[in-house]
């Protein structure tokens, strides 16, 4: 039995699988987000208007050492923004690639926040019986399309199918060509690279984009010294967004969020209620 407090600890569900360490938890998570109430003066009320989220539905994150990663999509960065579209009016509309259940990071669950509790009741049903991203492709995707935005949220989860989904990356790629908004933090991020699937890495749409992303300093340095992952990362997100010319603007991880035309981002789990406001402070305005 392992009673380290910064080694990574067994997850009896799947063989060489790991949570992050009890020190490691105790670092990086907390019983409650910094989410206070909001009253939207004017909200939207047009109820033509939804926003996409594209969540992941894998739960092991293979290492480079073979161990798995148990992981999934952090709550509160999916959860908070979606509280705070919720309450300014906007319907959301949960996919994965797969249409099988969202995967979550529920050792990352604030469970004393209960903001974020009602959220996730609220949206249950969708979380667990989400979409299939191909039929929603399949719904059509052109001017009419209602989907103001696109959400892809963060956790190390995200990294196994979004990235080189081409469904995914066709849906990014019709956001921006109808000027439509892309909303990311963390490791959510990762997701822009979607758009390089069948295109070379020359017609990269997000090219010269300014953003904020989870620092690769911390998955190469502190999230292996203190247990949170339990081996070297299979790829680095910043570096690879780095080598198809985007151009992060935050080195540390202190909740900074960043808008670079109709993309907006957050460094990590601590932007996740500035970038909600963010996002509903544009989205308002678009519409």
């Amino acid at each position: 039995m392992n009673t380290d407090p910064m080694k990574p600890v067994a997850d009896c569900a799947e063989d060489n699988a790991y949570f992050p360490s009890s020190y490691s938890l105790k670092k990086y998570t907390s019983p409650q987000t910094d989410f206070k109430k909001i009253h939207h003066s004017t909200p939207y009320v047009g109820g033509k208007w939804k926003v996409l989220v594209i969540a992941t539905q894998e739960r092991y994150l293979m290492m480079k050492n073979g161990r798995f990663f148990s992981t999934g999509n952090h709550p509160v960065e999916m959860l908070l923004p979606m509280l705070h579209l919720d309450q300014a009016g906007f319907d959301l509309d949960i996919a994965t690639i797969s249409g099988d259940p969202v995967k979550f990071e529920m050792w990352a669950f604030p469970k004393e926040d209960e903001a974020v509790k009602s959220i996730f009741e609220k949206y249950k049903k969708k979380i667990k019986k989400p979409k299939k991203l191909s039929e929603v492709i399949g719904e059509g995707l052109n001017e009419q399309t209602p989907y103001i935005a696109v959400f892809i949220p963060g956790g190390h989860g995200v990294l196994n199918g979004v990235p080189f989904s081409k469904e995914v990356g066709d849906i990014l790629r019709w956001a921006l060509k109808n000027e439509r908004f892309v909303i990311s933090l963390c490791h959510g991020p990762a997701g822009l690279l979607s758009t390089t699937v069948g295109h070379s890495e020359n017609d990269f749409p997000f090219k010269g984009y300014e953003i904020c992303v989870f620092p690769d300093s911390l998955d190469t340095g502190a999230n292996l010294d203190i247990g949170y992952i339990p081996g070297e990362m299979p790829w680095l997100v910043g570096e690879r967004l780095k080598q198809c010319g985007v151009n992060i603007v935050n080195k540390d991880m202190t909740g900074r969020v960043h808008k670079d035309r109709h993309l907006l981002t957050g460094d990590s789990p601590l932007a996740s209620n500035q970038l909600g406001k963010l996002a509903v402070e544009t989205l308002l305005k678009a519409v």
